[in-house]
C-alpha cells in the first residue's frame, strides 16, 4: 500500500502561505490539501478557487481540494480552471452524486467523494467505482484540531473492505485529527491518504512531521498486511 501525506492548509500560517507549502513539499508530502468551506455546509468560511490558482502557479505537485460546501456542482468549472487535481464532493451536499462525478471527470480532474461521520458507507456503494479517491471524515468538518472520532476506524476498515470488494483502485483518504496517535492505527485499518493540519503546521519542523507521519503510517499499514 502507498502511503500519501496529505498537508491541510487549513492549519497553515496564511501569512506565509508559500513558504508554508514549500517547507511540507521539502519533507516529502505527496499532495496539498484545500479545505473549501462555504459557511452554509458547515459552520465556517474558508476560500476557493483563486487560492488553488495561486497555489498551481506556485507548484506542480497534487492539489487535493475538498469541497465542503452546498450545490457543488456550482464550482466544478472554476475549480478545473485553477488547476486543481481531485475534487472531493460530499455525498451529502447535493442530490445528483453521479452526474457531479462525470463532470468533474469531464473537466480533467480526478473525483472524489466524502462521507461525514455519521453518513453511512452505503450511500456511496452505488457510485464508488466511479471515483478516485474515497475521503472518510474523521472528524465532524468544519474546523481544524478537532478531537479524532475513534468511531471512524472501524468505518474506515468498512471502506477498505467495500474497496476490495469492488476491485477499486482509489485512494482512502481519511481527515481528522491525523496525528501521531491516530495515524498509525487508520493506516492499519487500510486507509492510505492521511490529512493533517494542526500536527503538521503546529510544529517547528513541518517537514520533520511530515516524515515521521509517514513513518508511522508505513508502520501501520506494514502490521495490517502482517495481519493479512
Amino acid at each position: 500500500m502507498t502511503v500519501r501525506i496529505a498537508p491541510s492548509i487549513l492549519n497553515a500560517d496564511l501569512a506565509h502561505l508559500m513558504d508554508e507549502v514549500e517547507r511540507v513539499l521539502a519533507g516529502g508530502a505527496d499532495q496539498i490539501h484545500v479545505d473549501v468551506m462555504d459557511g452554509h455546509f458547515v459552520p465556517n468560511l474558508t476560500w476557493g478557487a483563486p487560492i488553488v490558482a495561486a497555489l498551481r502557479r506556485f507548484t506542480d505537485a497534487p492539489l487535493d481540494c475538498h469541497l465542503m460546501v452546498e450545490h457543488p456542482e456550482a464550482y466544478i468549472a472554476t475549480f478545473a480552471e485553477a488547476g486543481a487535481t481531485f475534487l472531493t464532493i460530499h455525498v451529502e451536499a447535493t442530490h445528483h452524486l453521479e452526474r457531479h462525478i462525470a463532470e468533474i471527470r469531464r473537466h480533467g480532474m480526478r473525483p472524489g467523494v466524502a462521507l461525514n461521520p455519521a453518513t453511512p458507507l452505503t450511500t456511496i456503494e452505488e457510485i464508488v467505482d466511479e471515483v478516485d479517491l474515497l475521503l472518510v471524515m474523521t472528524v465532524n468538518p468544519g474546523f481544524g484540531g478537532q478531537a479524532f472520532w475513534e468511531p471512524a476506524l472501524d468505518k474506515v476498515g468498512r471502506a477498505r473492505a467495500l474497496l476490495a470488494q469492488r476491485g477499486s483502485r482509489a485512494c482512502l483518504e481519511v481527515d481528522g485529527g491525523v496525528a501521531r496517535d491516530t495515524i498509525p492505527r487508520l493506516a492499519a485499518a487500510g486507509a492510505d491518504t492521511f490529512v493533517a493540519g494542526k500536527a503538521i503546521f503546529s510544529v517547528a519542523d513541518a517537514a520533520a512531521e511530515v516524515r515521521e507521519l509517514r513513518r508511522l503510517a508505513e508502520a501501520g499499514a506494514a502490521g495490517r498486511m502482517v495481519k493479512q
